[in-house]
């Protein structure tokens, strides 16, 4: 049976009757340019060896299955009761829960994602924050929506995953014009770049700074970069750089077990 090896947030693996993992690239079934953990059903990978990489992440936090959202960078944060098809995910970029055995996750080829756990193990949640979504407020739909199903927010921890670092992450100026006119405190997430008039932007300190102000129990930071560490991390800017057809996406997940 293959095994994956996830990466774990040391603010999270103390809860009990909690199980997390941020997933690599690395323990699954694809080949090619997917090699070998490509858990995103949008790729153009056969299905079923994208189902069969799923299961290797089910089995790997001891769930009875895994379900992600259709992301498409909102602040939509959904209470999870159920398993939904494969097939008909709803829309949503963050998803909550006080249900066992039921896996929620999301995927990524570097936007952030973040794990979140109450203290208790009672309640979890999972996002997908990238630029559009931190700034609509994905993370505190997030927080809100635990805080639906009983947990206070002084007792959640946040953990940061695997995502692209400033030094990959070129933007144009008309980015930084938008994020700056709409957040001035927000000019220090951006330095020069090589390119005249470009920037490179730190979308892992936007998100950090995002949660620290909620007032959470704790928030962590990997510190880990999806576009640098081809071996065990995919990365859809690092396959447009290269001219690629496509790219895998890797999952971050967490069950109450």
């Amino acid at each position: 049976m293959i095994k994956a090896a996830p990466i774990k947030a040391s603010s999270l693996e103390h809860i009990a009757g909690v199980q997390h993992g941020f997933f690599t690239r690395q323990g699954g079934h694809s080949s090619g340019i997917y090699s070998s953990l490509n858990t995103g059903l949008g790729a153009d990978e056969d299905n079923e060896i994208v189902l069969k990489n799923r299961r290797v992440v089910a089995d790997q936090l001891g769930a009875r299955e895994v379900i992600t959202p259709y992301q498409y960078h909102s602040a939509v944060a959904l209470v999870v009761n159920e398993v939904w098809d494969w097939q008909s995910p709803p829309k949503a970029d963050a998803l909550v829960t006080n249900k066992s055995g039921i896996a929620i996750a999301v995927n990524t080829a570097d936007c952030t994602p973040v794990v979140f756990a109450s203290s208790d193990g009672a309640v979890i949640g999972v996002a997908h924050s990238g630029w559009k979504g931190t700034v609509g407020g994905v993370l505190e739909a997030t927080i809100e929506a635990m805080e639906s199903l009983g947990a206070q927010r002084s007792n959640i921890f946040a953990a940061i995953g695997p995502t692209i670092s400033q030094a990959n992450y070129e933007v144009g100026p008309e980015f930084v014009a938008q994020f700056v006119n709409d957040n001035p405190q927000s000019a220090d997430l951006f330095v020069p770049s090589a390119k005249q008039g470009h920037s490179m932007f730190d979308l892992p300190k936007c998100v950090e700074r995002r949660l620290q102000v909620l007032d959470l129990a704790g928030v962590q930071s990997l510190d880990l970069c999806t576009y640098g560490d081809e071996g065990n991390f995919y990365s859809y800017r690092r396959m447009t750089h290269r001219g690629e057809p496509d790219y895998g996406r890797q999952m971050s997940a967490i069950v109450i077990v």
